[in-house]
């Protein structure tokens, strides 16, 4: 409902005056109709194609035999990492490092697969572990950010609907530029959230290498499932940024009428 709302209102900012022929539509909200959809493309392909690619290499078995949950604690012994668990947690990829509770949590798809995508996947959840042990700034920085981030989340679209309210009867937008601050936060921590996770595939794929515990074919699977997992990531900061830019043109476009 709230969204609908924030819809009708916007409505009235994307037209200027109506002229003899029409509307009239700006170049510049024109092209961020096009980078949202082009966006939204390209986010469907990735993650059609991470699923493709986890679907495939679910199938192909890991040489060692190991499972993705004895992959993780092999990779957190060999880190000299002694505080961290790996449990088990449901549903499909939503495997997770928990600075919090230091586990490693993996997935139904991963923690008792013998597979060479679950093995990757552990190990890149265990290189959140040992970015965590070894005090990864951007790691840091992002923890540190998750209770500003949830906060601006859940009030952001409170803020931006009063303020598009506010900017359409008094023209004032304060209010509007607190809520485009608020959202950017969240591009913020998407951005932020990009050299930890290709950061963490780096380890995971280096650890496999070194320790020999998968080389090869095997090993440019793993490479090339942790990719498309990391790119998830660069679609979702793109995502958020164009998010941040259409509520800034959206503003600036009104307070030219």
């Amino acid at each position: 409902m709230t969204l609908t709302l924030i819809s009708f209102l916007q409505a009235g900012y994307y037209y200027s005056e109506p002229a003899r022929e029409g509307f009239s539509f700006s170049a510049a909200q024109g092209g961020m109709f096009l980078l949202i959809i082009a966006i939204g493309i390209a986010g469907y392909v990735v993650q059609a194609r991470l699923q493709s690619v986890f679907r495939k290499y679910s199938q192909v078995q890991f040489p060692g035999g190991l499972t993705g949950a004895e992959v993780a604690e092999k990779m957190l012994r060999d880190n000299n990492i002694r505080n961290v668990r790996v449990t088990h947690v449901a549903g499909h990829l939503t495997d997770h490092f928990n600075p919090q509770t230091m586990t490693v949590n993996l997935s139904d798809s991963v923690y008792s697969s013998n597979s060479v995508a679950a093995a990757a996947v552990a190990a890149h959840e265990c290189g959140h572990a040992v970015q965590h042990a070894r005090d990864y700034a951007p790691l840091t920085l992002r923890s540190q950010l998750v209770p500003v981030v949830q906060f601006a989340s859940t009030t952001a679209t409170w803020v931006i609907l009063i303020g598009l309210v506010l900017l359409a009867t008094t023209r004032n937008e304060m209010v509007c530029w607190i809520g485009v601050g608020m959202i950017s936060m969240s591009a913020l921590f998407s951005i932020i959230t990009l050299p930890v996770e290709y950061n963490a595939s780096q380890r995971a794929l280096a650890w496999l290498k070194e320790s020999r515990t998968m080389q090869g074919v095997e090993l440019e699977q793993a490479e090339e499932a942790l990719t498309w997992a990391a790119r998830t990531y660069l679609v979702a900061a793109l995502s958020a940024i164009a998010s941040v830019l259409y509520y800034v043109f959206l503003i600036l476009g009104r307070r030219d009428e």
